[in-house]
């Protein structure tokens, strides 16, 4: 595949609009004059499957939803009882931010949560919260050391802290664990955490059960027909960016822009359309190529990270929606540019040519006048440098990539990158046949890890009986039932965190012997 442009090349592969002020350049991407003709069919296809979603109908069949993130942004376009829901829940939001600002007690905020209930809202504070009303942690993980670590960051500010534990179900494992261990951290410090705690979840989950038998400051609803990774634009993500200070309007108008002019079934006008058909190209409708996401500014650094999420979760998928194995996919890695010119570039350039990358280009530098670090050079002259000089050696190798711009990063343009993706993956999914809105992999691991989890209670039941005795791994499996090397990883983790149980090793795995004091 050639990448090779020329300026009528470009002209004709770059679509930029005016308002919001976004473009995209696939001039680069090796497409010839007769793609978007020859891609018509699946273009028509994915219109009619984005409006019949964006008129209700249910675009998640394995669960019988609707899928309705983008309704988020333009409650107008939802079902007539959906549309005061998402106008009373944004107003919710601002009434009770409001309401904390003009208070003293808070001055710091903890979010609990896992996956897109944490992921959303770190990308809002690390892209917007450089001057936030309110400072941010996160529990996003079960980890112990990681949430001592936290713990001992934001001790002395614990009397001033607002825990936002989120959960749709309220019953995922890694956000009750952080919400139990924050809880008992309030505690150890005299504080009750109920005064200091607001729950974003399903109504009448077991979060909400719980929040309100314990008399929490606050119960905010999420919705089933928004995903963990679309939520950003909902209670999960606008609840901590307004305690934060930052303007959620803003943020909401920005992607209700993006959103309009994507709903265009012109492909050529279509940034979106156009940003999933590269993908479809690149990859060979089959995600053959890995996505890599550079982003030429510091506070998009978790960018990468959240389109993740949002692509792998969405797109990796065994079946597609007729029952036919497909393992589609689309791999998504990246960090930052320029940091990626002394990381992975050299790769990128020279070796394996498995990947097509995506830059992404903020125009201002930065919001003041800079500083020339040479004559006639400021810092801003070499970031853009970086970045079209690392777009051109790629090119020179034949590596294909896309650029899309963006004026500055704030709450307005950090919702049209957003919207821009979300729309692009769901365009992808219609492409490739999928359901891009459940997700049986995670499922199927939550699933194995409870299996595990039941597995162990029996291995120490079992290590506690025969205390004294020195026993095997295959001991051990043979009186529980279980999988001798499953059961020798339980007892070495027991054996790494119990007091009363060591470990003696043997040549092999199966000498070792553990004991239960």
């Amino acid at each position: 595949m050639s990448i090779s442009s020329d300026w009528t090349t470009f002209q004709n592969r770059f679509l930029r609009y005016d308002e919001p002020a976004l473009s995209i350049d696939f001039s680069r991407m090796g497409t010839g004059e007769t793609f978007l003709d020859d891609h018509a069919p699946l273009i028509g296809r994915a219109i009619t499957d984005m409006v019949a979603l964006e008129s209700g109908e249910i675009a998640n069949p394995d669960e019988g939803r609707m899928v309705g993130h983008y309704w988020l942004r333009n409650a107008g376009l939802a079902p007539d009882d959906l549309a005061s829901t998402i106008s009373e829940d944004l107003a919710e939001v601002q009434a009770f931010a409001a309401e904390v600002h003009s208070g003293e007690q808070f001055s710091h905020i903890l979010v609990i949560g896992i996956g897109g209930s944490a992921l959303g809202p770190q990308l809002v504070a690390e892209a917007l919260g450089g001057d936030a009303r309110m400072s941010i942690s996160f529990f996003d993980n079960t980890d112990p050391a990681g949430i001592d670590a936290t713990i001992a960051q934001i001790a002395d500010k614990l009397p001033e802290t607002l825990a936002i534990v989120i959960s749709k179900s309220g019953g995922t494992p890694e956000t009750r664990n952080g919400m139990l261990e924050a809880e008992a951290a309030f505690g150890r410090h005299g504080l009750t955490f109920a005064k200091h705690a607001v729950a974003v979840t399903g109504a009448g989950s077991k979060l909400d059960n719980y929040a309100e038998e314990q008399g929490w400051l606050r119960r905010f609803r999420m919705h089933d027909w928004v995903g963990g990774r679309t939520s950003v634009m909902s209670t999960v993500g606008l609840l901590p960016a307004a305690l934060q200070g930052i303007d959620i309007d803003q943020f909401l108008a920005g992607a209700a822009a993006t959103d309009a002019l994507t709903r265009n079934p012109e492909a050529s006008q279509n940034a979106s359309m156009l940003l999933a058909l590269m993908w479809h190209h690149a990859g060979g409708g089959k995600g053959e190529k890995d996505m890599v996401v550079l982003p030429y500014k510091d506070s998009l650094v978790l960018f990468s990270k959240y389109l993740q999420q949002l692509v792998m979760e969405s797109l990796g998928k065994e079946l597609d929606l007729d029952g036919n194995r497909v393992n589609q996919g689309i791999a998504v890695y990246g960090n930052k540019g320029s940091t990626d010119q002394h990381a992975y570039v050299q790769q990128l350039r020279d070796g394996v040519h498995n990947f097509f990358a995506t830059f992404i280009e903020v125009r201002e530098s930065r919001d003041g006048e800079s500083i020339e670090v040479e004559k006639g050079t400021t810092s801003g002259d070499y970031l853009q440098g970086f970045l079209r000089g690392t777009r051109k050696a790629l090119a020179d190798q034949d590596r294909a990539s896309v650029t899309i711009s963006i004026p500055r990063v704030d709450a307005y343009f950090l919702g049209t990158l957003i919207a821009l993706f979300e729309r692009a993956v769901s365009f992808y999914a219609s492409f490739v046949n999928i359901n891009a809105y459940h997700q049986p992999g995670v499922e199927a691991g939550k699933k194995a890890a409870g299996d595990f989890l039941e597995t162990l209670q029996k291995v120490k039941a079992e290590l506690a009986s025969s205390a004294g005795s020195p026993l095997s791994a295959d001991q051990v499996a043979s009186a529980t039932g279980g999988d001798p090397e499953e059961i020798f990883h339980i007892l070495t983790h027991l054996a790494s965190n119990s007091p009363n149980i060591s470990a003696a090793h043997g040549k092999t795995p199966a000498d070792d012997r553990f004991t239960h004091s």
